[in-house]
């Protein structure tokens, strides 16, 4: 009878690691009256702890990187996030360029209830004013503003006004994404587009149914955010890369190790690196030490292709195999030369005109060029050497990426 009740408290004993992350609190308590001792939570076990966040010894052998930043410039606080607000209002004031109240019947309606809040009755009778644009208002909130403080907002036309140039957005609630006003926008529009239009001509310069209002909206609700409170911060770079996060955590683990005496940070992917905060300093404090440190970003090798506007971009990593390539375009020119036949003396005939058409094809002297780019002046120099334009080169490249030449990522926009 002993020997099976030490069994099973053996058995029990070994299956505490597996099972000690799904038990109760009860079930815990019952367990280590079973084993006669306390039992240790594995959430507070330093063992545990270390596996979840397995900080390393020392720093990275990694090459040095492309260009020096500092953190604040390549990452940013996972709880340093911004809120979008967005309202609906009125731009009046508008030199009769705004919406025609036959085609945006809501401009009416928002008028009517605009002048009935304001105590104006407006029952039986119609506006017809081309003074005033329904408008839709949108604002980033930034963190940790307070009661009070002042944001920019952005205003946009919603019906067919031609201009908000010379408007006023008159008050207009701010809503977030949870139906809360946290924010009141109101002021002068600036638009940086113009039209200018005649009898028989029209000229546009910009976009003249946007504008901005700086400072245009006051902060009248705080978002609650516990930064100070916060003993795991949690950074989140831009541009996401394995080596640029272990050698950010190198950094703050080298810094920390001189000022704290401890190594606080963990690279978790190619985006994201955990920090634990030392309890002598504050959160705020804290990160403004090591969001100045240096760090020796890497990129991956990308070219950027937009064949709308013939934009190339080539990073600074990017390199070629050695290839030879030939581009030459075809060349078609129609001519039309009409000939006008005169009938013979004395007869009856008339003057006609017959269609003469020449077609010449022509091909441009196509050499054949080796192109090698082991870095990214002699890669430029290369594909100038051959005298294309950019279409001519997005066409280079996308051929030498299919032949597995391209020792990059080709993106087409």
């Amino acid at each position: 009878m002993r020997r099976g009740a030490a069994l099973l408290l053996a058995a029990v004993v070994g299956l505490q690691p597996a099972l000690a992350d799904g038990l109760t609190p009860k079930q815990k308590r019952d367990l280590a009256g079973q084993n006669g001792g306390a039992f240790v939570d594995p959430e507070y076990d330093p063992a545990t702890t270390n596996r979840m966040f397995r900080v390393s010894n020392g720093p990275s052998s990694l090459p040095p990187g492309q260009v020096a930043s500092r953190i604040k410039d390549i990452a940013q606080l996972q709880a340093s996030r911004d809120n979008q607000l967005i309202g609906y209002g009125l731009v009046i004031g508008l030199a009769g360029s705004g919406d025609s109240l036959r085609n945006s019947p809501f401009t009416e309606q928002s008028i009517r209830a605009m002048l009935e809040n304001l105590g104006i009755a407006t029952e039986g009778g119609s506006a017809r004013a081309k003074n005033v644009a329904a408008v839709i208002v949108t604002a980033n909130m930034p963190p940790y503003v307070q009661s009070g403080a002042r944001i920019d907002i952005d205003v946009s036309s919603m019906g067919d006004a031609t201009s908000l140039a010379g408007g006023t957005l008159i008050m207009t609630p701010l809503k977030a994404a949870d139906g809360e006003i946290y924010a009141v926008g109101q002021g002068s529009v600036i638009v940086s587009g113009f039209t200018a239009q005649g009898d028989a001509e029209k000229l546009t310069q910009g976009v003249p149914t946007a504008g901005r209002v700086p400072n245009g909206a006051i902060v009248e609700r705080t978002v609650r955010a516990e930064f100070e409170d916060q003993a795991l911060l949690t950074l989140q770079l831009r541009n996401p890369d394995f080596s640029t996060a272990v050698r950010i955590a190198d950094a703050i683990n080298g810094y920390t190790s001189q000022r704290f005496g401890m190594r606080v940070a963990a690279e978790r992917d190619a985006r994201t690196v955990q920090i634990r905060r030392p309890k002598n300093v504050s959160a705020a404090r804290f990160y403004a030490e090591i969001e100045n440190l240096v760090v020796e970003t890497d990129t991956p090798a990308r070219v950027v292709i937009d064949e709308r506007t013939g934009t190339i971009v080539i990073g600074n990593e990017v390199k070629i195999s050695r290839v030879a390539i030939s581009h030459g375009t075809l060349t078609v020119r129609i001519t039309e030369q009409p000939k006008i036949v005169q009938p013979e003396p004395f007869s009856k005939g008339v003057t006609a005109e017959e269609p003469f058409t020449t077609i010449d094809a022509t091909r441009p002297d196509a050499r054949v060029n080796v192109l090698d780019g082991p870095n990214l002046e002699t890669l430029v120099s290369g594909l100038n050497r051959l005298g294309v334009k950019p279409d001519g080169i997005i066409a280079i490249l996308q051929g030498i990426k299919s032949a597995g030449a391209l020792q990059a990522d080709l993106v087409l926009q």
